[in-house]
């Protein structure tokens, strides 16, 4: 028997598939209006209208479909309730560089990161190599531009 596995996020993350889901689901109705006035101008063969409306109700479906099976797998996990000395799901680390600048992120789910807010992937290389790790600890990661070294310098649950 397969097992389904769970796919850890925060409250936030949860949150935000929801409103994208009840978004796509009033849309849907809209493009099967779309679709009926685009057939009734005749010709499908060449209705550009059409086979756009046609193209549209296939990303909504697809999208519903991946976001309805992400949230039944969902486990929200919130980082308050975490502790201890290792770097876990929902961890705010922050790091020193090579050149000793402090850099802080926030290991997340995958429908969660962005870099450019502090929050990585537990899946991304650097989410990969902080996971399990301790202050003190270095870490090293291989990116397109090279291996970069960090050292984690505080592990907070907030």
């Amino acid at each position: 028997m397969a097992t389904v596995e769970k796919m850890p996020m925060l409250q936030e993350g949860h949150d935000k598939l929801n409103a994208e889901l009840k978004r796509l689901k009033i849309e849907r109705p809209q493009i099967v209006d779309a679709i009926e006035e685009a057939r009734a101008h005749g010709d499908l063969s060449e209705n550009a209208e059409y086979h756009a409306a046609k193209e549209r109700q296939g990303q909504i479906e697809a999208s519903i479909a991946d976001i309805e099976d992400k949230l039944s797998r969902a486990q929200i996990i919130d980082p308050r309730d975490l502790s201890g000395d290792k770097v876990v799901f929902g961890a705010t680390v922050t790091l020193l560089d090579e050149e000793e600048k402090a850099i802080k992120y926030q290991i997340v789910g995958q429908t969660e990161a962005d870099a450019n807010k502090g929050r990585i992937s537990y899946n991304s290389p650097l989410g990969r190599a902080l996971i399990g790790r301790k202050v003190d600890e270095e870490v090293e990661v291989s990116v397109p531009a090279g291996d970069r070294y960090y050292l984690v310098s505080r592990i907070e649950f907030i």
